[in-house]
């Protein structure tokens, strides 16, 4: 359960509303879904700002050296993921200089992403977990789960940054490294679908082809016909970009 929905704050909050604004939410539904991030992701929580800025940047320079996260100039996920960590908090303090150009409509909470991102938080949420394993396990060896959970935001992050720019499968030629990592993404909450996600940035679906599902696409057409949000366009999809117009018709379709 902690996986889904930390992986569900990841994918509908922080990167399809965050980094690439696929559908509007009100200022109060916002502020209730950072709330809803914090208390999915716990100790792994990922600023909305920091993140959607990291990724619009990930995207404008993908699989060269100004990204933030290419398995193409680290050697391992480890290092790969530590070179993220370090402009996520240059992003996050404002340290790192931030184009205009990647801050446009980026969701911001000062105090909360300060107390949500500070060690005392992150320390109590361990603590937390810890306490939960102490009276729920019924062994020691469920112990061995405890990291999984104090990682969670970054080990969702390393899948598809690392392994689904390495292994895979592609629908469409692009100028990078993405793949698709499985046909029915039941892991990771069509996440997976990075290859069909660089050619369809903007895209609510990041389901491309016949046969493949994006398990929170549904979620998201749910949320719009109850008015939480309302998904970018008229024809529920954003207009087809220039990049996307070298796509050939048959397979945008």
């Amino acid at each position: 359960m902690h996986w889904y929905l930390s992986l569900f704050s990841q994918t509908f909050f922080l990167h399809r509303y965050a980094a690439h604004q696929s559908f509007y939410m009100s200022k109060g539904w916002e502020r209730f879904f950072f709330v809803f991030c914090y208390l999915t992701q716990g100790s792994s929580y990922l600023s909305p700002k920091a993140y959607g800025i990291l990724h619009r940047i990930h995207h404008a320079h993908t699989d060269t050296e100004e990204d933030p996260h290419s398995p193409s100039y680290d050697k391992n996920f480890f290092a790969m993921m530590l070179r993220t960590r370090k402009v996520y908090n240059g992003i996050l303090s404002g340290a790192l200089p931030v184009e205009k150009k990647f801050t446009k409509n980026i969701p911001t909470w000062g105090w909360f992403d300060w107390w949500a991102n500070s060690w005392l938080s992150r320390l109590l949420w361990i603590g937390l977990y810890v306490w939960f394993y102490v009276a729920f396990a019924p062994s020691a060896w469920w112990f061995l789960l405890l990291p999984i959970h104090v990682v969670m935001g970054p080990l969702h992050g390393v899948i598809i940054n690392w392994f689904a720019h390495k292994y895979g499968e592609t629908n469409f030629e692009t100028d990078n490294t993405s793949k698709n990592l499985f046909k029915v993404d039941w892991l990771m909450m069509g996440e997976g679908y990075h290859n069909n996600h660089h050619v369809y940035p903007s895209r609510t679906n990041f389901a491309a082809v016949k046969g493949e599902f994006d398990f929170c696409y549904p979620i998201i057409v749910l949320l719009d016909k109850l008015n939480v949000i309302q998904i970018a366009t008229a024809g529920k999809q954003p207009a087809v970009s220039e990049k996307e117009k070298q796509v050939p018709e048959k397979a945008r379709a």
